[in-house]
């Protein structure tokens, strides 16, 4: 019910929303949803969208142009570790979905395990570990449950992806994503399994995103914006605040692949 009430509200703000491209921005990453002319409604006005109350975040739905793209932005997302669910984004991506959306581009903060991919740096996810163990779909009763995750990070996307990077002389390196519940920062040794387990880079959202978003059928990528070394592979003092801090360098770099690789991701 919630679905069709957002929508609703969603249209009596506009005549005919629609979106082809569907953003969700990660902590420190929201100034994204000013690159948009369109129509900006905060979450609370949305029955069913979260209250998203990690700072870092701009909880609006964003809806216009960017590169003459119609495109829907989140601008915050809530997290598992806020109530402990991880379905959180459904209605918003039910509501993306419902408005046209069939390419989903998530975006995160996150810590690094690899010397090449240091603080302020992108990484493009080829794959995901969900550490968590925890599903957006568990409790959803129609055996469309059973998603197939063999190419969730959408091989013709990351290609159009690494044209655009090379196309601004910006590294893109690919890389394993391990989702990890937070809100405590990893251990060392937890961050030590990890790389056994295959990780590249390891933070607190955007894989049950991904989950929905295939759910949905929708195509799915997703960029980290690299933050910190993660725990026991740098020096930084890893806190939110430092993460807050660290990611307009990343961002700006992650703006300028977004603005190049758009119209490609609209066709």
């Amino acid at each position: 019910m919630s679905t069709a009430e957002a929508l609703a509200a969603i249209r009596n703000r506009m005549d005919t929303p629609n979106a082809k491209v569907g953003f969700i921005l990660g902590s420190g990453l929201g100034h994204l949803a000013d690159l948009v002319e369109g129509t900006s409604i905060d979450y609370a006005d949305l029955p069913g969208f979260p209250h998203a109350g990690v700072s870092g975040h701009n909880p609006k739905l964003v809806i216009g142009k960017l590169e003459g793209v119609d495109v829907a932005i989140l601008g915050g997302r809530e997290h598992f570790y806020e109530n402990g669910r991880a379905d959180a984004m459904r209605v918003p991506l039910e509501v993306l979905a419902e408005l046209g959306v069939d390419t989903l581009f998530a975006t995160n903060a996150c810590g690094s395990f690899l010397p090449e991919i240091p603080p302020g740096n992108l990484m493009l996810l080829n794959d995901h570990i969900n550490y968590s163990g925890r599903s957006p779909l568990i409790g959803e009763p129609t055996d469309r449950r059973f998603v197939n995750l063999t190419n969730a990070y959408d091989p013709d996307l990351r290609a159009r992806l690494q044209a655009a990077a090379e196309a601004e002389g910006i590294p893109l390196k690919e890389g394993v994503y391990a989702w990890y519940s937070g809100p405590n920062f990893e251990t060392p040794a937890e961050i030590r399994m990890l790389k056994l387990l295959g990780a590249d880079a390891v933070g607190m959202s955007t894989v049950p995103e991904v989950i929905l978003g295939r759910f949905l059928d929708m195509k799915c990528c997703a960029i980290s914006v690299v933050t910190n070394m993660a725990a026991g592979l740098g020096n930084e003092h890893i806190s939110h605040e430092h993460t807050k801090a660290s990611a307009p360098i990343g961002a700006a770099k992650l703006e300028r692949i977004i603005k190049r690789v758009l119209p490609t991701l609209a066709q």
